[in-house]
């Protein structure tokens, strides 16, 4: 891995487990194994390198939802799929954790790349929803804006419950809540509670 990338790398784990104020320069070099200078070698400073790093954490992240949003099965399996997919629950959605960093939300730049991510994600699940309604697998009062926003809401709340009680089955909990509420709106038996988060 070249050195700008280990400087990527290495500061995105860094504002995922403290924050841009608790990702200094230092921590970056360190963790990276690079030497004094190189940040500004290929970097502006600390905001260019965050801002990098920002976006390829939000890139990793719309790629994989993408990934499982877009393959085979029913819009109803597609959202399961989702909702159950393989998580580090209690370290914390990457992105949207970055929403809870003061100086990443002050900044339009670097807050950027995650509204747009967000965003994408919940246009994304709209669409799946419409085309549930439109086969008949989901009520059609459900509207697909709103039902995706509170997809979105559930998955991110899920995780801050999970963090507070020190246990994934809070997330558990609410992805099997909702997913008992899209089954229900259409009249069909809620799915089994299954845990898939680690």
């Amino acid at each position: 891995m070249s050195t700008p990338e280990r400087l990527i790398e290495s500061t995105r784990e860094l504002l995922w487990e403290r924050g841009y104020v608790g990702t200094s320069p230092r921590a970056i070099l360190e963790r990276a194994g690079a030497g004094q200078g190189s940040m500004y070698h290929h970097f502006r400073g600390k905001p260019d390198l965050a801002l990098a790093a920002v976006r390829r954490t939000a890139e990793e992240l719309l790629a994989s939802v993408t990934a499982v949003l877009g393959a085979p099965g029913t819009p109803y399996e597609r959202i399961e799929a989702y909702l159950r997919r393989e998580r580090d629950v209690l370290r914390g959605c990457p992105v949207g954790r970055l929403t809870m960093d003061p100086e990443i939300i002050a900044s339009a730049e670097l807050r950027a790349p995650v509204d747009e991510t967000l965003g994408r994600v919940r246009e994304l699940l709209a669409g799946i929803v419409e085309e549930g309604r439109e086969q008949g697998q989901f009520d059609p009062s459900l509207d697909g804006e709103r039902t995706a926003a509170t997809i979105l809401a559930t998955v991110q709340g899920g995780y801050v419950l999970a963090r507070a009680s020190g246990s994934p089955a809070a997330f558990d909990a609410a992805v099997s809540g909702l997913l008992a509420l899209l089954t229900a709106a259409n009249g069909t038996p809620g799915p089994a509670p299954r845990t898939t988060t680690r």
